[in-house]
This record gives structure tokens, C-alpha cells and sequence, in this order.
């Protein structure tokens, strides 16, 4: 048997990590996050600001209310993000105790489970057969191969609810300043809603642009989608502040 090209293992190696640096710089959760976060935070305050600002209110209080707003938000889609991650933390756990418990207590059972995922993969039992008897040979890979293909269950990151928490936060804030820029240098606010119009819808194109980007969807359908959604809610809230100012 020719022995392993020390030179190729360690091209293969470097090609692998290439490709993963490639294809996973930015994690599907953080980007999941950021969506929450930017798209929440330019749509609610933006409508906020244009609904007050069809009660004719100063541009000083739509800031201070505006700036409220963006604080509470920030906090409450922050708690929620971090609530959520930990739940799913909590779920892992729970499942990877239980599995644990069935390969100690009905390992025949577990290997026969083993066998029928594989086979599912076409697979025929001569071939699954070593693979089988090789993960009860080894408790952890085969827990770990039960938890992903059986339960379809990734280990989660010990730190995935904090940055999940401050990641949905920080995308709020950032999203939400937004709509509030021209009020800051505009003292009218029926001036100041124009300005604040024009540039969320902007954001709100180049967010959803963005968004179709990176979920893989049609960058310029998801632009149009997200524009549409923020310039509905905010005509909402402004005709909804018009008719009871009237």
C-alpha cells in the first residue's frame, strides 16, 4: 500500500479551510439576526416618526419619541433574540440526554436506528455494516452522528444568545436612527417626514437588496418586497395619526 503524499495531505488540508473561509465568513445566524434586526428597525420607527409627523407635532418631540422608541425596541427584539437562541440551547441539551440515556440503555435498538439512516442514503448493508460496529466502538461519534442525522440537531455555540441578543440590538439601533436623521437638522416636522421618506425608502432598497443577497433570493425582488412593506406601515401610521388629529 503507497504511503500518503505528506505534500498533497497538507495542499488538501489548506484547500478545505480555503473553501470554508469562502463559503461561511459570515454565519447564516448572524445574518438571519441582522435581518431581524435592520428590517424591524427601519420599518417601526419610520412609521412612528411619519405617523406623528402627521399630527403636526415639533420635530423635537418626534426625536425624543423616536429615540424612545429605538431604545425599547432595541432591548425588547434584543431579550427576544437572546430568549430565542437560549431556548434552542436548552432544546440540545434536553435531546442530547435522552439519546445519550437510549445508546447506554438500547444500543441494539440505537444501531439499528444507525443502519436505517444510512440505508436511506443508499447505502447497502455489507457497506453500513463496519460503519455501524465502528460507532458503537466509540460512544461519542456515534451520539454525535445520532444527534445530526437523526435528529438533524447541530451543537450549539456556548455564546450564540449573547451575540445573538446584542447582533438584533445593534441592527435595530442602527436601523432605526435612520428615519430619525432628518428630524435632527430639520425643525419643521411636515418638512422634516419628506426628508425622512426619502431616505428610509432608500435604505429600505438597499436593505432588501442586501437581503436578497445573502438568502439567496433575487436581490432585486427582495428590494421592491421590503421598500413596499416599510412605505405601507408608514402610510398607515401617518393617515391612522391624521384622522385622529382631525
Amino acid at each position: 500500500m503507497a504511503e500518503e503524499d505528506p505534500y498533497a495531505e497538507a495542499e488538501k488540508q489548506r484547500l478545505l479551510l480555503d473553501h470554508h473561509r469562502e463559503h461561511h465568513f459570515m454565519s447564516s445566524e448572524i445574518v438571519r439576526d441582522v435581518i431581524i434586526g435592520v428590517s424591524d428597525g427601519l420599518t417601526v420607527p419610520f412609521a412612528l416618526a411619519a405617523g406623528l409627523s402627521g399630527a403636526n407635532v415639533a420635530s423635537s418631540i418626534i426625536l425624543t419619541a423616536g429615540f424612545a422608541e429605538v431604545a425599547a425596541g432595541a432591548i425588547s427584539m434584543g431579550l427576544g433574540g437572546y430568549l430565542a437562541a437560549k431556548s434552542e440551547a436548552d432544546h440540545y441539551m434536553r435531546e442530547l440526554k435522552r439519546e445519550q440515556e437510549e445508546i447506554i440503555k438500547y444500543p441494539d435498538t440505537e444501531a439499528a436506528e444507525v443502519a436505517e439512516i444510512l440505508s436511506q442514503y443508499g447505502i447497502e448493508p455489507p457497506e453500513y455494516g463496519p460503519v455501524v460496529n465502528a460507532l458503537r466502538k466509540k460512544p461519542q461519534a456515534w451520539l454525535d452522528f445520532m444527534m445530526k442525522f437523526e435528529l438533524g440537531l447541530e451543537k450549539p455555540d456556548p455564546m450564540r444568545a449573547f451575540q445573538s441578543a446584542m447582533t438584533i440590538a445593534i441592527s435595530y439601533i442602527l436601523g432605526g436612527l435612520v428615519p430619525l436623521i432628518p428630524y435632527m437638522f430639520i425643525a419643521t416636522a411636515k418638512e422634516a417626514v419628506l426628508a425622512s421618506v426619502a431616505l428610509t425608502l432608500v435604505a429600505l432598497l438597499v436593505f432588501g437588496f442586501v437581503k436578497g443577497y445573502f438568502t439567496g433570493n433575487s436581490p432585486l425582488k427582495s428590494a421592491l418586497q421590503t421598500t413596499l412593506i416599510g412605505a405601507i406601515a408608514s402610510a398607515a401610521a401617518f393617515c391612522l395619526a391624521k384622522a385622529v388629529h382631525a
